[in-house]
């Protein structure tokens, strides 16, 4: 092969070619070509072409540094003569780079053959010339040195790395042997520790009729339940004398079928050493010796009395989310109706004031409709879906009135005795509800106490680290009474939804529900314990808050007289007779009242109607603007409008907070209270009425 000279194209040596040499699976060696003519790089690979080698071919010296960056070559055969990088740079920066910088560089040259020009080339990195034209026979027999060379010294290396990686997987292999003879030693260590620490323990048992006598063959059954292994063969009805009367008959039957069954798998309740039933899973087989005769018994017991609490929490769950779906069902249309029949009920007061016989009459109306609107309430927070209005309470601040009370209610048989510390933290709850859970209680204790009794309210904080899903500082409630008590069955249902223990009419089953909910809603939690004959405790823990708490001073009682003359408020109502009864309060107040029936009739009047002061609606509505979507609007578009919003139900389980939010039913007290609050209130907090009633809906 020549380089270009003159006129004429590449002088191509066609001679026979020599077979090289065959190599038994040989490593593959790359040899790069460059040269900017393509017949040049044609005809070199017919010359190199062998069994074992690639030819890489670059017709520029930015092509050959792409190439070097990407392989490892044997030997590179450069052209010196190339345009923009001739050879001598290629070869400069191929020996610049570490990993190419000992690749054996042959120059291709037909011009250049002077001392100065060779040395030159020999200064540039290369370690050989093959002048143009090339004689085949002379390139393959260089070429093929530095291919041998290379081929040798990869055969090293990779021999080097067989032997490093050889020695490393034996001492992997030593090290996983001691690991494993290490963890072999830990495990029959820790075996019996292990075995200790479950709530499971094994036995074995003669195949006699005396089977029931359990030898246990660890210690883990004393700890499980109290007994040393001993007791168990002291008598041979010690196991089923301590079987629960409801599971005994069924139990016993099934391990009559033991040994023509084999194995039997046995659950049942079974009384401990310190007198507390526990539930338990009772596996048991039959073995055999060689030949095929029964030999013993041998059987595991497994407590699972935390899985069967777990069990009945699930259920207590699942009818905790009926109960909500069934309320939250009928909570707005009920709600709606006592809102009429309250409303009027209001109304009705100040046109028959001094009428003895009518005042007695509608007011056993309006307590029989308060109590509806409490019941439907109850069972909202029984099943998280009431919203708590929940502030920051003193609840040292809030018991010397609430004692009072429940001194009133409660009678002369009952003492009732308080114990705060001196140091409570403050919380954060709907205050009507914790008053109303205190309240539930102590009624049931008084109900448990016929006879009369101490009941016993201490105050304190303490710290929950485990057990509870938020650990942290709690402020615990406990209520005590010495009254009759409740048998282990009765206490396992005490907080569902409608179980009383109480007589026909005299009691709804809601009481500890709702206490139960409430306490789960204020992301605390509740403990009972009951004793037959001596009384019964129940603690409540509330995590701390870490803001102020809010003055418990008593409301200031609305003036008389009316306060809205000369405003004007805007009913939004789809409910016809809710919309007259809150039309009819708002102008016994004074105010002068336009009406809507949707949110899209609202957004309309307020537009034609510069006049409103405050805007109260419902929640839900029919049209495209809910009762949200208004006052949203009315937040961005005029800020100087108030909105209050009523609804029957919220469905969602966040709190509601910082919200103007009246829950219906409400008495007409309640709705001017909150009236004249908010129009009291400066215009700029009219910006942050609604943070967080995003996912409310009527």
């Amino acid at each position: 092969m020549m380089e270009r000279s003159g006129q004429g194209g590449p002088e191509l040596d066609l001679r026979p070619q020599i077979q090289g040499r065959a190599m038994s699976n040989p490593v593959l060696a790359k040899i790069l070509v460059v040269d900017d003519d393509p017949r040049n790089l044609v005809a070199v690979e017919e010359i190199l072409r062998a069994p074992g080698i690639e030819i890489v071919t670059a017709d520029s010296g930015e092509a050959a540094l792409r190439h070097v960056l990407k392989h490892d070559f044997a030997v590179i055969l450069l052209d010196v003569q190339m345009p923009r990088l001739d050879g001598y740079e290629v070869a400069g920066l191929i020996r610049n780079r570490p990993r190419s910088s000992r690749v054996p560089i042959l120059f291709l040259t037909a011009f250049n053959k002077d001392d100065m020009h060779v040395f030159r080339g020999y200064s540039a990195g290369a370690v050989d010339y093959v002048f143009k034209p090339i004689e085949p026979l002379i390139l393959r027999s260089k070429v093929d040195v530095f291919v041998d060379l290379y081929r040798k010294t990869e055969e090293i290396r990779r021999q080097g790395e067989e032997e490093r990686r050889l020695l490393m997987e034996n001492l992997r292999v030593r090290s996983e042997k001691l690991k494993t003879e290490q963890a072999l030693r830990r495990r029959e260590e820790h075996q019996s520790i292990v075995l200790e620490s479950l709530p499971i323990a094994l036995y074995t048992a003669s195949v006699a009729e005396d089977h029931r006598q359990l030898h246990f063959t660890n210690e883990s059954i004393e700890r499980i339940t109290g007994f040393p292994p001993k007791a168990f063969l002291e008598s041979p009805d010690f196991w089923s004398s301590r079987l629960h009367p409801d599971d005994s008959e069924r139990v016993l039957s099934q391990l009559k079928e033991l040994t023509n069954q084999g194995a039997v798998t046995l659950e049942y309740r079974w009384r401990c050493a310190d007198g507390t039933e526990r539930y338990f899973l009772d596996q048991t087989m039959l073995m055999h010796d060689d030949e095929g005769r029964p030999r013993e018994f041998f059987g595991m017991w497994f407590d699972i009395t935390e899985r069967k609490q777990m069990e009945q929490n699930l259920l207590h769950a699942s009818k905790l989310e009926a109960v909500g779906r069934l309320t939250g069902g009928i909570a707005h249309d009920f709600n709606n109706m006592l809102s009429v029949v309250i409303g009027n009920l209001d109304l009705l007061q100040k046109t028959i004031k001094g009428n003895a016989k009518a005042e007695p009459r509608v007011r056993m109306a309006m307590e029989g409709a308060q109590r509806c609107a409490d019941l439907t309430h109850r069972l909202l927070a029984f099943s998280r879906r009431q919203p708590l209005q929940v502030s920051v309470i003193d609840v040292g601040a809030l018991m010397p009135g609430l004692l009072e009370l429940m001194r009133r209610t409660l009678g002369e048989r009952v003492n009732v005795n308080l114990d705060l510390s001196d140091k409570v933290y403050p919380i954060e709850v709907d205050r009507a509800q914790l008053e109303a859970a205190l309240l539930n209680l102590a009624v049931n204790a008084r109900d448990a106490m016929p006879e009369g009794g101490d009941l016993s309210i201490s105050i304190g904080t303490q710290r929950l680290d485990e057990k509870v899903e938020n650990p942290g500082e709690f402020v615990l409630i406990t209520v005590r009474d010495t009254g009759t008590g409740m048998p282990p069955e009765v206490l396992q249902r005490v907080f569902e939804p409608f179980f009383t223990t109480k007589e026909s009419g005299k009691g709804t089953g809601l009481g500890l529900s709702m206490v139960y909910g409430f306490v789960q809603q204020s992301h605390g939690h509740v403990e009972i314990d009951s004793i037959p004959n001596e009384g019964t405790t129940i603690r409540i823990f509330l995590p701390r808050a870490h803001g102020v708490a809010n003055s418990l001073s008593e409301k200031q009682i609305l003036d008389a007289k009316p306060f809205g003359a000369g405003q004007t408020v805007l009913v939004v109502e789809d409910n016809p007779a809710v919309r007259q009864v809150a039309i009819s309060t708002l102008r016994s107040l004074g105010f002068d009242v336009i009406e809507a029936e949707t949110g899209d009739e609202a957004a309309r009047l307020l537009k034609a109607n510069n006049r409103v002061r405050l805007v109260l609606s419902d929640v839900r509505m029919p049209g495209g603007l809910s009762g949200i979507d208004l006052a949203r609007m009315i937040r961005d578009e005029k800020p100087d409008i108030q909105v209050l919003l009523t609804t029957g139900y919220v469905d969602g389980e966040e709190t509601i907070e910082d919200v103007d939010l009246l829950y219906k039913p409400y008495r007409a007290t309640d709705l001017a209270e909150k009236i004249q609050a908010l129009l009291e209130r400066p215009q700029l907090l009219n910006g942050n009425v609604l943070p967080m009633l995003a996912a409310a809906s009527a």
